[in-house]
C-alpha cells in the first residue's frame, strides 16, 4: 500500500514524539512508523530524574506523557519495520518490511539503536536465559538469585541499583578501573551493600546447562580467570545505532552514528536526523528532545519553502 503525507517520522521515542508534536502543530500531516511500542528506550528505563519538571518519573510514565501529548497534534502511529529510505527528486520513500510504501517531503528518522553485544561464548546461546540487555524487563524473573551487570557507564550502575531489588548479591563488573557513570549514580550504587565492585576484569564465558549458572572473569592486570556463580547476567557496553536504513550514502562516523549539520539535517537533503542514531557528545532524553525540535522545526521550513517554489513557478506558468 503507498501512502502520501507531509513528513514521516521513523521511531517513537522521545525524539520521534517530539518531532512528531511539532510536526503536528505546524499543520503538517505526519505519519509515525514504529516497529514496536512508544517510548524508545525509556520502556528500558526504571526511573528517570534528570528530566526537566519531572524531579521523578518512571520511563513508562513518561513514555505515555509523552505519546499523548505528541498525537493530541494530530500526529498519527502506524506499526512496522523501515527497511530502506531514498529520494526521488524532492520526495521521500520510506519502506517497510510489512510491504508498505510511504511518500513524503521529508523524513525524520529517530531509530535509535540497539545494545552492544559482549561477543564471548554463552552470550547467544543463553539469551533470554539468564542473558538480558534490559533490567526492567527481565529483573524480576531472577528474585533472590546472584547477579552481575558488566559496564561503567551510566545505564550499567543505573540498572545494577534497580536490580538490587531482586537479587541476593550483585557484582558490577568493569574493564577499568575508573566507572564512567555520572557521580551521583555511582554515590547511590556503590553505597549499595548488596553491590560488589570487580574492576579491571572482563567476561571471557557465560555458562550454565539450560540457564546461566556462573560466567568466567579475567583480570586485564593479572591475566587471573575465576567463575562467579551467578543466574543473570545483564550486558551494558555499548550502543550501536540503528543507521543502516538508506539505499544512499549518507555520511556516517567511524561508529555509525550519522553526522548532520546545525538543522539535524543529513548529507542527503530532506533527510533529518534525532535522538541517539545521530553523532553527539551525550546520549540523554533532554539530547533527543531538542534534537528532534530543531529537526522538526527545520523540516517544516523546508515544506515551506519547496511550496513557495511551487507556487511561484505556477504562477510564472500561468
Amino acid at each position: 500500500m503507498v501512502t502520501k503525507t507531509d513528513v514521516v517520522v521513523v521511531g517513537a521515542g522521545p525524539a520521534g514524539l517530539t518531532a512528531a508534536l511539532y510536526t503536528g502543530r505546524a499543520r503538517l500531516e505526519t505519519i509515525i512508523i514504529e516497529k514496536m511500542g512508544p517510548g524508545g528506550q525509556l520502556l528500558n528505563t526504571e526511573l528517570v530524574e534528570d528530566y526537566m519538571g519531572f524531579p521523578s518519573i518512571t520511563g513508562q510514565e513518561m513514555a505515555e506523557v509523552f505519546e499523548k501529548h505528541a498525537l493530541a497534534f494530530g500526529a498519527t502511529v502506524e506499526y512496522g519495520t523501515v527497511t530502506q529510505i531514498y529520494s526521488e527528486g524532492h520526495e521521500k520513500v520510506v519502506l517497510t518490511e510489512e510491504g508498505d510504501e510511504y511518500r513524503c517531503r521529508a523524513v525524520i528518522v529517530c531509530s535509535g539503536g540497539t545494545a552492544t553485544k559482549l561477543g564471548v561464548k554463552g552470550e547467544v546461546e543463553f539469551a533470554g536465559k539468564g542473558v538480558s540487555y534490559c533490567a526492567i524487563c527481565d529483573g524480576a524473573f531472577f528474585k533472590g538469585q546472584a547477579l552481575a551487570v558488566v559496564g561503567g557507564g551510566d545505564s550499567a550502575v543505573e540498572e545494577a541499583a534497580f536490580l538490587t531489588r531482586y537479587a541476593s548479591e550483585l557484582y558490577l563488573i568493569h574493564r577499568r578501573d575508573e566507572f564512567r557513570a555520572q557521580k551521583v549514580l555511582q554515590e547511590r550504587a556503590f553505597a549499595n551493600p548488596k553491590i560488589k565492585l570487580v574492576r579491571s576484569a572482563v567476561v571471557d564465558e557465560i555458562g550454565g546447562s539450560k540457564l546461566v549458572e556462573w560466567i568466567r572473569i579475567r583480570d586485564v592486570k593479572t591475566g587471573e580467570t575465576r567463575e562467579l556463580p551467578v543466574g543473570g547476567a545483564f550486558i551494558y557496553v555499548g550502543f550501536t545505532p540503528s543507521g543502516d536504513l538508506f539505499r544512499d550514502p549518507i555520511e556516517k562516523d567511524a561508529l555509525g552514528f550519522i553526522i548532520t549539520d546545525d538543522k539535524m539535517e543529513t548529507s542527503q537533503p530532506g533527510i533529518f536526523v534525532a535522538g541517539d542514531v545521530r553523532h553527539q557528545f551525550a546520549r540523554q532524553i533532554t539530547n533527543a528532545v531538542g534534537d528532534a525540535t530543531i529537526a522538526a522545526i527545520a523540516a517544516t521550513k523546508l515544506l515551506e519553502s519547496l511550496e513557495g517554489q511551487e507556487h511561484a513557478a505556477a504562477t510564472t506558468g500561468s
